[in-house]
């Protein structure tokens, strides 16, 4: 996200291209929700403080929610290989976005006094589009390269 948070995608607020919100989503469904959660949340924390863009609460909430959701799937994982449990991360993934990005979108009306329009417009929508495609590309590549290195090292 570090890496990334200088591409901002054009006529939204504040909002950049950000592949690195796959791994929340991975290790959501790898790990647990727990896992998903504070993945999400202090890997957010920690990539805007890095960018300068100090602690924004509710958008390190929204990304940690992006890793929970993924999360709730993680006691069904079948195989990390197997095309059913691919499916069903990418699902999760893309639910995930929606509610993640939902959530401090909304939180933008009372906390920084922007309208419904521009919080869904402006906000939710060009960060839901964004982490829905990465997480619906990116997770199903980080869970077979994850099947390969625990099957070779015989876990």
């Amino acid at each position: 996200s570090f890496a990334t948070n200088y591409f901002a995608l054009p006529a939204a607020g504040n909002i950049s291209l950000r592949p690195a919100v796959a791994i929340p989503m991975f290790f959501g469904v790898a790990f647990g929700p727990i896992v998903g959660f504070i993945t999400g949340f202090v890997g957010n924390v920690l990539g805007d403080f890095m960018s300068g863009w100090g602690f924004w609460w509710y958008w390190d909430l929204g990304n940690g929610l992006m890793g929970l959701i993924p999360g709730l799937m993680a006691a069904s994982v079948v195989s990390f290989r197997d095309q059913g449990t691919i499916v069903k991360a990418v699902i999760y993934s893309i639910v995930g976005a929606a509610v993640g990005m939902a959530v401090p979108s909304l939180l933008e009306i009372p906390l920084s006094g922007i309208d419904f329009n521009t919080a869904l417009v402006g906000y939710w929508f060009p960060s839901f589009i964004s982490n829905a495609i990465n997480g619906a590309i990116l997770v199903p590549i980080l869970m077979v390269a994850y099947d390969a290195v625990t099957s070779r090292s015989g876990r």
